[in-house]
């Protein structure tokens, strides 16, 4: 209890000091979001418009900054995380919560597949030595070496085209409206198999090498040897002893990838234009939209943090060691 105490405070430290820094960044850099909206209309706004925008932003500079840190707060403990300059005057977390869906199912449906499938060949490749599975491993040290954007470039120039089935980039057919129909479901599908079969290519690559080197390591253990000198079937050493503590590094892994569902594949979308939250951050640096980078970024950050601390209990879960004192 100890333990998971001392780990929650170490998280919520982190969390504040990730979003002190949210909040002051924009603040050093050069300029300001304002300035950049009166260069976007060219400077056909009055001082009065200009005024009320630096306190519509919460950038007045009659606040104290001391003032404008502790109203940043306030609004993201109510949820608002301020407006957006390029889907002006749609609110940040709108914009969010429209291209988070989109994210999270792409990465996170490919995420538990690449982990499943990774995870059941590395098992067989690192009990069985010597046999095809095994044979695999040059091929998926290749993959797992490459990035996710270079193979959805190289998956662009082979597979998608004119007359292909794979569309080359967007979420859905134009003309259609997101909706759970017969018509937007099949549609969004079709858009999403090739960013899904490059993030899976390159991903289950990782699982199946890191799962065969600690199957390799358990397989000498002393419990392995006694399992077969109990007649126990050949299967059942494999499976109940041998996977079942290599697994356990695989599931601290696989329960920090799912932090990175929601930042680990930017450039996978912007590749393919997909409408996650990789393409709005792409958008928002184009148009210096301060608050929606700063609302990417905390996203991105909270669900890292959750992820670190679920590895953290799955693990105390699953390693009666950890739970025990020095």
């Amino acid at each position: 209890m100890r333990y998971f105490l001392q780990r929650i405070a170490f998280y919520l430290f982190t969390a504040w000091a990730a979003i002190t820094l949210n909040f002051f960044i924009p603040r050093l850099v050069p300029g300001d979001p304002v300035q950049s909206l009166i260069a976007k209309y060219r400077g056909q706004l009055s001082s009065d418009a200009i005024q009320s925008l630096y306190v519509l932003f919460g950038l007045d500079k009659q606040e104290s900054l001391w003032q404008q840190y502790l109203d940043y707060w306030k609004q993201i403990f109510q949820g608002d995380l301020g407006l957006s300059f390029t889907f002006f005057p749609a609110p940040v977390s709108q914009v969010i919560s429209q291209a988070l869906p989109w994210t999270v199912m792409l990465v996170g449906i490919t995420t538990i597949i690449s982990f499943m499938l990774g995870t059941g060949l590395g098992v067989l490749a690192g009990w069985r030595r010597g046999s095809w599975a095994d044979g695999l491993l040059p091929v998926t040290t290749f993959f797992s070496s490459v990035p996710y954007f270079w193979l959805g470039i190289i998956a662009i120039y082979l597979l998608a085209g004119p007359d292909s089935f794979f569309p080359s980039s967007g979420g859905f057919d134009s003309g259609l409206v997101p909706a759970w129909d017969q018509y937007f479901i099949p549609s969004a599908i079709q858009h999403s198999l090739l960013p899904a079969l490059t993030i899976l290519i390159s991903s289950v690559s990782g699982w199946i090498l890191s799962m065969r080197n600690m199957m390799v390591t358990v397989a000498s253990e002393d419990y392995i040897t006694v399992a077969h000198a109990k007649g126990l079937s050949e299967r059942r050493v494999a499976v109940s002893y041998a996977a079942r503590n290599a697994l356990l590094p695989n599931v601290s892994g696989f329960a920090l990838s799912l932090g990175f569902i929601v930042g680990g594949t930017l450039l996978v979308e912007i590749v393919f234009s997909y409408p996650g939250l990789g393409f709005t951050l792409l958008q928002a640096l184009g148009a210096k939209d301060y608050p929606l980078m700063q609302g990417i970024f905390l996203v991105i950050t909270i669900s890292v943090l959750v992820a670190n601390l679920l590895a953290d209990v799955a693990y105390l879960l699953l390693d009666p060691r950890t739970r025990k004192e020095g």
